[in-house]
């Protein structure tokens, strides 16, 4: 009997999520200048206000990730999605300062629990070789979601203004709650359309559906893998977040753009982003099996994107023309986005049954740096008022993910290791 394909379905709701992520969170990285001006806000009050997605964000990783673990991830998607939907609408209602940071912080609260528990669904319902394909598929989704964001972002504005637009796209998730609660099933094995053959493909992961609550953080702490896998997300966290925040402001305020151009400009970063994804995906498996060590490869191709992302940032700020220097920045994002898939399969590989703790562990660590960024990119601006240096640091921090990924093992459970010793 040929299994049937219902779990792909699952990927297709994955996709669908990634994108409205970076819908909800890009938005405002176009719509900055305008709140600014409406609400009277420094650079600083922005970086600040930008700072508190990532802080929200950060703090409720590794929460969102352990209720995957313990109550199931649909109960914790349904109520984290309905949760930033919200948050995405109130954003428009914001009349200061403290109100602006304050809803980006819950805002972040909530998306905190969705790529976490989008890894724990793939653990559970995807064979160990399909995960990485998915997960490329995820972030290839969500970097082109996030990429077309601002001409998309340009047009809501001008038709209804930026309040009205985040109204409009926090409706969005709220659609995709309704069809993921209806179609979704916390144990795979009792979805009525998938057949015995598909049901004996998934077994050894579906048996991780059943919840586990009692996490063992003195190995997860004590473990090498757990802190090189933090710290190598910190460090690609800090550079690209720039994307996400200060490269529009970037555009108009040093390149001297117009808003149309800006919004195409843009799209590049994540778009090209999107396309390390299923590179990555292509070039781990070929030297997978040329090598026939998925560790070896998945480290190859790590360490190739965090170099690349740190040449092509340091090459962007030699380039006068701004096309030229956009395409460098999104080669930039081409490279960090080698890293993601290995990254996040690693995590799912790692943590095993504890898959959702571990990746929400690793992402909180990501985006302490992506807090970091916006803020720090803030303060080097208000006292050399030079844009070169934000790119010169942010290439040196992506230099210590080659460091952190030489000293990984990405394919051992952590289980299987303290079994070893």
């Amino acid at each position: 009997m040929r299994p049937t394909r219902v779990r792909y379905r699952v990927v297709v709701l994955a996709v669908a999520l990634a994108v409205i992520t970076y819908l909800d969170r890009v938005c405002i990285s176009f719509a900055a200048p305008e709140i600014r001006r409406d609400l009277g806000l420094s650079a600083i009050q922005m970086g600040l206000a930008f700072m508190a997605f990532n802080i929200g964000y950060a703090l409720f990783e590794v929460p969102g990730g352990f209720l995957g673990d313990w109550i199931g991830p649909r109960k914790v998607l349904i109520r984290v999605v309905l949760w930033w939907s919200f948050f995405t609408a109130a954003t428009g209602w914001a009349w200061s300062q403290a109100s602006l940071t304050v809803t980006r912080f819950l805002f972040g609260a909530g998306e905190a629990g969705c790529f976490p528990n989008l890894t724990k669904i793939f653990t559970i319902w995807l064979p160990e070789r399909e995960r990485p394909r998915a997960q490329g598929a995820v972030w290839l989704a969500a970097r082109w979601g996030g990429a077309f964001t601002p001409p998309l972002v340009a047009l809501v504005m001008t038709w209804v203004g930026w309040r009205r637009g985040f109204e409009i796209f926090g409706c969005v998730g709220v659609v995709w709650t309704a069809i993921f609660f209806f179609w979704y099933r916390a144990d795979p094995m009792t979805h009525p359309k998938m057949n015995d053959a598909e049901r004996d493909l998934i077994r050894g992961g579906a048996r991780s559906a059943t919840g586990h609550p009692r996490v063992p953080w003195s190995r997860l702490l004590s473990s090498r893998q757990f802190w090189m896998l933090c710290w190598q997300f910190f460090a690609l966290n800090y550079g690209w977040y720039f994307n996400t925040t200060w490269l529009p402001t970037y555009l108009r305020e040093e390149r001297h753009l117009a808003i149309a151009a800006t919004a195409l400009l843009s799209i590049l970063p994540l778009f090209m982003g999107g396309l390390g994804n299923p590179a990555s995906v292509f070039l781990v498996t070929r030297l997978a099996r040329a090598a026939n060590d998925a560790g070896r490869a998945r480290r190859m191709v790590a360490r190739l994107g965090f170099a690349g992302a740190a040449g092509f940032l340091f090459l962007s700020t030699r380039m006068r023309n701004p096309v030229a220097a956009m395409l460098a920045i999104g080669m930039a994002s081409f490279s960090n986005d080698l890293v993601m898939p290995v990254a996040w399969s690693s995590a799912a590989d790692i943590g095993g049954e504890y898959a959702g703790t571990l990746s929400g562990a690793m992402n909180m660590w990501g985006n302490i740096g992506g807090a970091l960024s916006p803020i720090a990119i803030a303060f080097m601006l208000k006292h050399t008022g030079s844009w070169n240096l934000t790119f010169y640091v942010s290439a040196a921090v992506y230099l210590t993910g080659v460091v952190f990924w030489t000293f990984l093992d990405p394919v051992t459970p952590l289980g299987q290791r303290a079994r070893a010793r």
